[in-house]
């Protein structure tokens, strides 16, 4: 049920759906919203900044200030990578553009393995962080790595890889996120190997992710994952969480801009 008061909501993949989710919670819909915001939008692994490009083209039209950065050792910054790179590297990535940017009262978005990136940075910058949100992504708790989240296939490949003295993995085909396939070569073009060394550094948390106003967690139903639909469960059982879902593939972004640009300006 979405009433007034509720702060969960399950909507479909239409946009009309998205204006009328918000009429019903008493909020206007995204396409009314005017009042300019600031988004930092962090992209998972085997990606980079590029992965964005028309999300942001879409907020930017809108008058909104965009940045998605590109992580080290990924994207058009993969001949940075080596076996130094770690969550902590990642984390003071996005930190530093917050800082060096004078960024607040922003918008963080963090897709799939960015989950773990945007945990870090709220630890360091809360205070910065009006919204925070959760783009079937990893959801962590403190302590935990990359590699203990990971299904079990995945995680034997990954110590596997360690033992090898491997510095990255390898990235499987833009098929298994789900992307359409007209757009498929695109991706699989930009796609680079994963520091390998992302995977083993645990996260440190404080309750920092708690204290910020507004938290949302997006919830991709065409992409199976069992820790993000045990993340959906969790947020939706925590009334300070706003939840979503949308019957789609693990790039949204790619497949379907308009839809997750509504959808992130709702949770803003």
């Amino acid at each position: 049920m979405i009433g007034k008061t509720t702060r969960r909501e399950a909507l479909t993949v239409a946009a009309a759906a998205l204006g009328a989710a918000a009429l019903a919670n008493g909020t206007q819909p995204a396409s009314a919203q005017t009042t300019p915001k600031t988004f930092v939008l962090v992209h998972g692994s085997w990606h980079g900044g590029w992965c964005w490009r028309r999300v942001a083209d879409r907020l930017e039209k809108q008058g909104h200030k965009v940045f998605a950065p590109t992580l080290t050792g990924l994207g058009e910054r993969a001949h940075l990578i080596s076996a130094q790179v770690d969550i902590n590297t990642h984390v003071t990535d996005i930190v530093s553009v917050i800082k060096f940017e004078n960024l607040d009262n922003i918008v963080l978005v963090g897709h799939s393995y960015a989950g773990l990136i945007i945990t870090g940075v709220a630890e360091q910058i809360g205070s910065a962080i009006s919204s925070i949100v959760y783009l079937d992504a990893f959801l962590p708790n403190d302590g935990d790595t990359l590699v203990n989240s990971s299904p079990e296939t995945v995680r034997a490949a990954t110590l596997a890889a360690r033992d090898r003295g491997d510095i990255s993995r390898p990235f499987p085909p833009a098929s298994v996120f789900g992307v359409n396939e007209k757009d498929q070569a695109w991706v699989n073009s930009k796609l680079t190997p994963h520091p390998l060394g992302t995977s083993f550094t645990p996260i440190k948390m404080t309750g920092a992710r708690e204290k910020i106003a507004k938290k949302t967690f997006i919830r991709l139903t065409g992409y199976q994952s069992p820790f993000f639909d045990k993340a959906l469960a969790q947020c939706r059982g925590d009334k300070t969480w706003r939840t979503f879902e949308i019957a789609t593939g693990h790039d949204i972004m790619v497949n379907m801009p308009d839809e997750l640009t509504n959808l992130i300006l709702e949770a803003a």
